[in-house]
C-alpha cells in the first residue's frame, strides 16, 4: 500500500529539542528507504517539511512508522492513500467489460 504523506513542522514554537529531532530526520529517512518502506521523499519548497511516499503493508504499519519519526511530535500530517492509475483504455471501457 502506498501513501503520500505531507508533513510540515509546527515552527511557531521552535525549541532546542525541535532542532535536534530535525537533524535526526534524514537518518530516519535513509533507514526507511533501505528497508523499502520509503519509496520517495521530497522537500516542500517554501515550507518546513516534506512530501514522502511510503510503501507499507498496512495502515497500522504506516501509523507506527510515522509515530517513530523524530519529528512526529513537532509536525502536522496530511495522509493520502494512493492507488495505481489505470490507462485510458481501461477507463474508457463500459463497466461490465472491465476485468
Amino acid at each position: 500500500m502506498k501513501f503520500l504523506v505531507l508533513w510540515t513542522l509546527a515552527v511557531e514554537r521552535p525549541t532546542a529539542e525541535m532542532f535536534n529531532v530535525v537533524a535526526r530526520q534524514p537518518d530516519y529517512a535513509r533507514r526507511l528507504a533501505a528497508d523499502g518502506k520509503l519509496a520517495a521523499r521530497y522537500h516542500l519548497v517554501g515550507k518546513h517539511g516534506g512530501a514522502w511516499i511510503y510503501d507499507v503493508d498496512s495502515n497500522e504499519e504506516l501509523e507506527r512508522l510515522l509515530a517513530m519519526a523524530p519529528v512526529y511530535n513537532f509536525s502536522r500530517y496530511d495522509i493520502y492513500p494512493l492507488a495505481e492509475m489505470e490507462g485510458a483504455e481501461y477507463i474508457l471501457q463500459p463497466p461490465q467489460t472491465r476485468s
